[in-house]
């Protein structure tokens, strides 16, 4: 028999714990007794009735002061501030389990509590996209991925958040019982054993954006505005009166991307929107959306998402 440990806390979110936990109890179904798994709620403060942010109320089976044993798979789930609060006896709790576990599990912005117990230095992580800067700026130590859905390094597994944990706790079921059993686990839930592309497919790929008062923001802005035209870095840096040169290596500076790669990201996220919106054919959203053909655009996008226009119209539109 495997154990899980699942920690709780005020205001976390409940698909964190409840995706994944459902994932390895209908794993139950296919297994033998002896190899099933014990699910046990730990509480991070001695009060085992935690309130999840939708409202839900959940009784902990024990506190972390009672939780002695080095779990097979100990999960720890995000919440919509905890990137911001403090546990320090979670914490100080963590770090001794950490050695001990046979897997180390965050969901979603969990990671950010695993970085405050100095888990993270030294190793491939991620978490929810639009939480992504912000670990990164939190835990230099650590090499954050964009764009997958899950990251595992070593025992430590970190994943996008919400029903990515259940990708995760699908993937550690495989490990542990073989595909087949996974397999059937994913059936019974309705999902896929493996997601088509990463987490990019769902946030915007123009997030970075200059200071208003500066010269690169003023070719963004115009950018954003005038997609259609066709852009070069010397085009771009002749709109500011700069040299190809300088402009380049300011506006990587400022905006962590090459000035090329700022337009194919505008690109991408206008012809997203086009796709999601309307049914006008692909070579049209292409020509719309600034690609010199519906090629280039369908090796732009299964590059950066993961999919091809057409699969992306199909999963959003």
């Amino acid at each position: 028999m495997r154990s899980v440990a699942v920690v709780v806390f005020q205001d976390m979110l409940l698909l964190d714990v409840a995706g994944p936990v459902e994932v390895f109890s209908i794993a139950n179904r296919y297994l033998e007794p002896e190899h099933h798994y014990k699910i046990t709620t730990i509480s991070s403060e001695d009060e085992l009735r935690v309130r999840t942010s939708s409202g839900i109320a959940l009784t902990a089976d024990t506190g972390i002061d009672g939780a002695i044993e080095a779990y097979d798979v100990l999960l720890v789930p995000g919440g919509p501030h905890a990137y911001n609060q403090v546990f320090p006896r979670l914490q100080c709790w963590l770090r001794n389990q950490a050695p001990k576990v046979g897997c180390l599990v965050s969901i979603c912005t969990g990671a950010f509590i695993l970085g405050q117990a100095e888990l993270l230095d030294g190793r491939r992580v991620t978490t929810h996209w639009s939480y992504i800067e912000r670990l990164a700026q939190a835990f230099p130590k650590a090499e954050v991925e964009t764009n997958q859905v899950f990251v595992r390094d070593g025992n430590l597994i970190t994943s996008g958040g919400v029903t990515t944990g259940i990708d995760l706790a699908l993937s550690i079921v495989a490990e542990h019982h073989g595909k087949q059993i996974a397999l059937a686990v994913a059936k019974v839930l309705l999902v896929v054993m493996k997601r088509l592309g990463g987490q990019m497919q769902f946030s915007p790929l123009v997030a970075a954006v200059a200071k208003e008062d500066s010269p690169v923001a003023r070719v963004q802005s115009y950018v954003l505005e005038n997609v259609m035209e066709d852009f070069s870095v010397e085009r771009m840096a002749g709109l500011v009166a700069m040299s190809s040169r300088h402009f380049s290596r300011v506006f990587s500076r400022e905006v962590n991307m090459t000035p090329m790669e700022f337009v194919q990201r505008v690109r991408i996220d206008h012809a997203r929107k086009l796709l999601e919106t309307c049914d006008i054919p692909l070579k049209t959203v292409a020509y719309r959306s600034g690609f010199a053909s519906a090629r280039q655009m369908r090796v732009l996008f299964s590059n950066k998402l993961g999919l091809t226009p057409m699969q992306y119209r199909r999963k959003f539109g």
